[in-house]
């Protein structure tokens, strides 16, 4: 399942877990951000401008970093023109936590957390056979 989003002027295409950059949000790290949809697909449904009003895709705001600087220098020839300008780009880094339709939607999953390696069961089956030959004995 996946949506497409605007954001910023650009459209993104995000599912559910997914981290992305984006243009400056003005909302607080730690909130929860509203995006707004322009198409949503999933096994079932694919549903386009007349249904989105019942799709839902929530965002949370992790931090506000801020891109390279990019370097600009303008320079006309003959004319001793020089000029020397920097831009950093302000943004927002965002991880897309839900995207529903109708109520129904696909929640960001948790990391797996790691079981404890099971004895080996070669070892148990040794035990026993050796247990076997002592009690026949």
């Amino acid at each position: 399942m996946y949506a497409i989003v605007k954001t910023g002027g650009k459209q993104y295409r995000v599912e559910p877990g997914q981290r992305l950059l984006v243009e400056r949000l003005a909302a607080a790290e730690g909130e929860t951000v509203a995006l707004e949809p322009l198409m949503y697909r999933s096994d079932e449904v694919v549903c386009d401008a007349g249904a989105l009003s019942d799709v839902k895709v929530a965002a949370k705001v992790i931090e506000h970093p801020r891109g390279e600087k990019l370097r600009v220098f303008k320079f006309k020839p003959k004319r001793g023109y020089k000029r020397r300008t920097g831009h950093r780009q302000e943004l927002t880094m965002i991880e897309v936590t839900d995207i529903s339709f109708g109520g129904k939607g696909a929640k960001a999953k948790a990391a797996p957390k790691q079981k404890a390696p099971a004895e080996p069961k070669v070892q148990a089956a040794e035990a026993t056979s050796s247990q076997e030959a002592e009690n026949g004995s």
